[in-house]
């Protein structure tokens, strides 16, 4: 399991011309599954994001959670996280999970932040999608469940 965190001042997520989530002051989420993903590593990665001090206190140092600030999270699902680009100009995608199992996990991710109290907003699963967000710092971190 992959996921991409960036902090956001504002996200937002359109499917044919309408919001379907959006969020102010938190986490962008661009999650991707593969084949031997279990719920252990949706637990895993939900326990690391929910304790990620990723925000500036007061001396300017990156020691706040989401919950210190009160933000919430916009969760996307994004199965070219698995892209292999290795051989020619055409990424693979193979080591992607599958659509139905995939949409599972998703959800079962969702869930599991949610329980930790987060507002989370999501996109529309397997849909065209357009985000937008205002990436601050920039602050990006790549979560790999392979290396945790």
């Amino acid at each position: 399991m992959r996921v991409v965190v960036q902090r956001a001042i504002d996200a937002k997520c359109v499917v044919a011309g309408k919001i379907v989530g959006q969020i102010t002051n938190g986490y962008v989420l661009l999650v991707g599954f593969t084949h031997s993903d279990t719920l252990a590593e949706i637990n895993l990665l939900a326990k690391k994001i929910a304790g990620l001090r990723i925000f500036e206190d007061e001396a300017g140092k990156l020691n706040l959670s989401l919950k210190d600030v009160s933000g919430s999270i916009l969760a996307i699902s994004q199965f070219t996280l698995y892209a292999d680009a290795k051989k020619g100009n055409r990424p693979s995608f193979t080591e992607a999970m599958s659509y139905d199992l995939a949409c599972d996990c998703f959800k079962k991710f969702v869930a599991v932040l949610r329980s930790y109290g987060y507002q989370v907003e999501t996109g529309v699963f397997g849909a065209d999608m357009q985000i937008s967000f205002t990436n601050v710092g920039p602050t990006t971190i790549l979560l790999d469940s392979a290396y945790l």
